[in-house]
């Protein structure tokens, strides 16, 4: 009796798992960020706005310190935010039948010391337009906005979590063009110096076999 009741607490523990997973619910903290972001400023081109208030919150929900800009800190700029909409299709008297709202966001991400990196991400939406319900219409194009933040935030995290290759990029290309500047220095550091002295062979006695002028690749002249 208690494997059975023990294999349907599994069982239920199972279910329970993909029915959050299907509704792309993250469980707190689950997305990996590098350490250089666990800790956040947050600016933006509307500072109160929806988008502003939505990104903040899913920074909190995963752990993430929302704190103010600071020069040593990494900091997430929302730059803008469009929506466009499209029509699909008509009905019989030309009205609109169907609907495609398009919603995108730009953003950039900087890291003290590991570059800058511009983002953007992009969302589109269909609805019936129902002329019967003109009365709920503005109500849901406000929720299917809503939505489309809420799920452009949760994009963003996803990217956040995807910044641990841009800095291993940006730290390798640093490595790489240091050891050139360093290979460059040592070779001129290697080099022997040329003398080069011009003498004068004219008829003039007094000049004849004197140097006119002399230099060297080091780059100081030499005295005549």
């Amino acid at each position: 009796m208690k494997s059975m009741f023990r294999s349907l607490r599994t069982l239920l523990v199972v279910v329970a798992a993909l029915a959050t997973a299907s509704c792309g619910f993250h469980l707190r903290g689950s997305y990996n960020l590098p350490d250089e972001i666990q800790k956040l400023s947050v600016t933006s081109f509307d500072r109160y706005g929806k988008l502003t208030r939505e990104m903040k919150t899913q920074l909190r929900l995963h752990d993430i310190d929302v704190i103010p800009p600071a020069q040593s800190i990494a900091n997430l700029h929302l730059k803008s935010e469009s929506y466009g909409e499209n029509t699909l299709s008509l009905y019989q008297n030309s009205r609109v039948a169907e609907k495609q709202f398009a919603y995108t966001v730009s953003y950039s991400v900087t890291v003290p010391e590991k570059g800058s990196y511009n983002f953007s991400t992009s969302l589109s939406r269909t609805y019936l337009d129902n002329p019967l319900t003109a009365l709920a219409k503005s109500v849901e194009e406000e929720m299917l906005a809503q939505e489309m933040r809420v799920e452009a935030t949760k994009q963003i995290m996803r990217q956040l979590a995807r910044m641990t290759a841009h800095i291993e990029n940006f730290e390798r290309k640093e490595a790489e063009e240091k050891a050139l500047r360093e290979l460059y220095q040592g070779v001129e550091s290697d080099k022997s110096a040329i003398s080069v002295e011009t003498r004068f062979d004219g008829k003039d006695d007094e000049r004849k076999g004197k140097p006119l002028s002399s230099f060297t690749t080091g780059g100081e002249e030499a005295p005549q």
